[in-house]
């Protein structure tokens, strides 16, 4: 089984390297490839996501990606700024389907900003569309003919074969959780949600199993943070999407603890924390590494077919922690490698 990694920019490297210790120490054989991207990419190649580091991404069994962002490459043309890369490589390798659990630990409840007993009870799924909406409509930036002021627009668009796929695997996903999803919208305001709610209804239809209810994007994030366990699984378009997953991992504690996959058709997968490149930390070894071990665990269930070693990463991080194991995010003063070192010490 062959991984590609993409380490990027800021903490990106220092997370992945614990990530692939811990994949190396659980003996599965896996061989990896390193390539750059983001802003690593760019100052080494001229471009973010180089045709060399597109071809391994082709080529793995499953890609794992550290972060990107670069404040240096903040006044380049839009093109050929870091973030370009992983929409690139969303777009590019058909990764439609953005799958971000959030659940909490019980050693960790008091490092929420939650109450501990609200805290206590998250274990919600968010299923976000990752390949249209706003990110991939048609932005612009002009002066206007009327007001002589610069103005700016993006298209937020969606068609129903985009909605309907994305949907199916919410409720797929629900069907083999507690069976219970959340269509998050604002069909009161956009015509794209209600296209969304409508189709939502449409395929839900096939899944008399599952619960469905809907929530404007509004109350959703005001139900997050006052009673996030009523969640099991919610879908969403991409920028409610992007929004929500990182409020819930305050809820849960810290956004160093939520992992994602990013998945084809096929389940091919791209597998990365959702945390930023966090340039104010790189190389100081502040980061938490734990979102990119649990990354590497859903990687192993959801691409590469070993959920049994997916369950004792994820065992032995929930171990780690409850021996005290804690970075700075946490409230501890273990570095990047430590924690590293606590988990494979668990394994």
């Amino acid at each position: 089984m062959f991984v590609a990694v993409l380490p990027g920019d800021g903490v990106g490297p220092e997370v992945i390297a614990e990530a692939v210790r811990v994949l190396d120490a659980l003996g599965l054989g896996l061989t990896f490839e390193e390539a750059a991207v983001g802003g690593a990419a760019y100052h080494a190649h001229g471009h973010p996501l180089p045709a060399s580091t597109l071809d391994i991404a082709r080529r793995a069994d499953a890609i794992l990606f550290g972060a990107v962002g670069d404040p240096a490459c903040d006044a380049l043309p839009r093109e050929l700024r870091p973030e370009q890369a992983i929409l690139r490589l969303r777009r590019e390798l058909g990764l439609f389907a953005n799958l971000r659990p959030a659940k909490s630990f019980k050693e960790l409840v008091d490092a929420s900003a939650l109450r501990p007993e609200i805290a206590a009870g998250i274990d919600l799924m968010i299923v976000r569309e990752l390949t249209g909406d706003v990110y991939f409509g048609t932005p612009r930036g002009r002066r206007s003919t009327e007001t002589g002021l610069r103005e700016g627009f993006d298209t937020m668009r969606y068609d129903e074969a985009e909605v309907a796929r994305i949907a199916r695997l919410a409720l797929e996903t629900a069907r083999k959780r507690r069976g219970r999803l959340c269509s998050v919208d604002k069909a009161n305001v956009l015509e794209t949600s209600q296209l969304w709610r409508d189709v939502v209804i449409e395929v839900a239809a096939d899944y008399r199993d599952v619960a469905l209810s809907h929530m404007y994007v509004d109350n959703a994030a005001m139900q997050l943070v006052r009673d996030p366990g009523a969640f099991d699984v919610m879908v969403t378009g991409n920028l409610f999407g992007d929004i929500l997953s990182d409020q819930a991992s305050m809820c849960v504690g810290s956004i160093g603890l939520l992992p994602s996959a990013s998945l084809d058709a096929a389940g091919k997968g791209l597998y990365e924390p959702i945390h930023g490149s966090a340039p104010d930390i790189a190389g100081q070894g502040k980061a938490n590494p734990l979102a990119t071990i649990l990354s590497a665990a859903m990687m192993l269930r959801y691409s590469l077919g070993q959920g049994d070693a997916a369950d004792r990463i994820e065992a032995a991080v929930a171990k780690a922690l409850a021996g005290g194991a804690r970075t700075a995010d946490l409230g501890g003063s273990l570095t990047t490698a430590e924690m590293g070192d606590k988990v494979i010490q668990a394994l």
